[in-house]
């Protein structure tokens, strides 16, 4: 998959699980500091990427990405 389609639905799980629109997501915008996720709230990320990519991904890793583009680096490895 290219990483441009994968940035894109990476996005799209991240406007849903915090409830706003992807279009107002940067590519380097950290899920904590600029999109005000919590704790909870990554734990939902996790599982929304798991879902939209249809892969499982190792949690304690998975909890150390920061970032959207973070993210489609780290699911591209799973791809």
């Amino acid at each position: 998959m290219e990483l441009e389609k994968v940035k894109e639905k990476v996005k799209k799980a991240v406007a849903e699980v915090l409830k706003m629109d992807a279009a107002e997501i940067d590519d380097d915008a950290n899920f904590i500091f600029d999109l005000g996720a919590d704790s909870m709230q990554s734990m939902l990320l996790i599982a929304a990427f798991e879902d939209e990519f249809d892969i499982e991904m190792e949690v304690e890793k998975a909890q150390e990405v920061q970032s959207i583009s973070g993210a489609v680096e780290f699911i591209s490895g799973y791809l």
